[in-house]
């Protein structure tokens, strides 16, 4: 009994439940809409169609097959993504690290910090592009932007967050400031790194994605775009908001895996070491 307990309380028990629950509400409101007359028409695929549109070999566009379509349009649309991930990672450490050392710097840049976050993507676009004068350099602009405040935010948070007693212990040493980072802020602060990192992820890639579709060019939301409009099918559409949905989702799960190996003290429910 105590063994099926822990069966049922599993992640993975929990998550194949939520999947199950989806898929049976999405059926439900795909017959519901199949029933229903509409003008202009509007589809609501069952699964087991966007699915087995994923193996068709019908072409979608040109030559290309669904699964081929999507796959050039994922790498597209990720390869800038990940670009202004990384760009954003490191620009908003380095500025928590310099809000931390400084007052004064902390003062100025938070508050620009907070009316970038504030605006829109959907406004943020045309006036990166504007000022880049190139497509897919405002794309990872925007994607660093995005990746930028949760990552300095949650990092600066984690900075604040050492304990007193650590401190202390620190000057006790009389440990220089470059040892008290390397010792006891930066080690403390991984988690909170950590989640502004999951935070900001998803956020970068649906970033890429919107953009797309104002933009143009090539990426999944173009071809989210040009689907919406009839240039192709409507399973197109479907199909790149499942697969958008579980790149978000993997995403953010790769930086718990990644947190988890570089943080096995976090594993094992124990404390950083001095």
């Amino acid at each position: 009994m105590t063994k099926l307990k822990r069966i049922l309380a599993s992640k993975t028990t929990v998550t194949l439940v939520w999947v199950v629950g989806v898929m049976a509400i999405w059926e439900v409101f795909a017959f519901i809409v199949a029933a229903t007359k509409r003008t202009p028409i509007n589809v609501l695929p069952h699964v087991w169609q966007i699915v087995e549109s994923f193996f068709s070999d019908k072409a979608v566009t040109g030559k290309m097959t669904m699964a081929q379509l999507i796959a050039t349009s994922c790498g597209e649309t990720l390869s800038r993504a990940a670009i202004g991930f990384l760009i954003g990672t490191v620009l908003g450490y380095l500025l928590a690290l310099l809000m931390n050392m400084s007052g004064i710097v902390e003062k100025i840049a938070f508050p620009y910090l907070m009316i970038i976050q504030m605006i829109p993507i959907l406004g943020m676009a045309p006036i990166i592009l504007a000022i880049t004068g190139d497509i897919d350099s405002s794309r990872m602009v925007i994607a660093a932007i995005l990746t930028f405040y949760p990552v300095s935010t949650n990092t600066l948070a984690g900075f604040k967050a050492v304990e007193k007693e650590k401190h202390e212990l620190m000057y006790s040493y009389a440990a220089t400031g470059f040892q008290r980072y390397i010792k006891t802020y930066i080690p403390f602060s991984i988690p909170y790194f950590f989640t502004g990192l999951k935070i900001s992820a998803p956020m970068a890639i649906t970033a890429s994605i919107l953009v797309d579709t104002l933009q143009g060019g090539n990426g999944l939301g173009c071809m989210l775009s040009q689907s919406l409009k009839g240039g192709m099918t409507r399973l197109v559409f479907w199909d790149i908001v499942v697969i958008s949905a579980i790149i978000g989702i993997l995403s953010y799960y790769l930086m718990g895996l990644i947190e988890k190996l570089i943080c096995p003290y976090k594993r094992r429910g124990q404390e950083v070491i001095l």
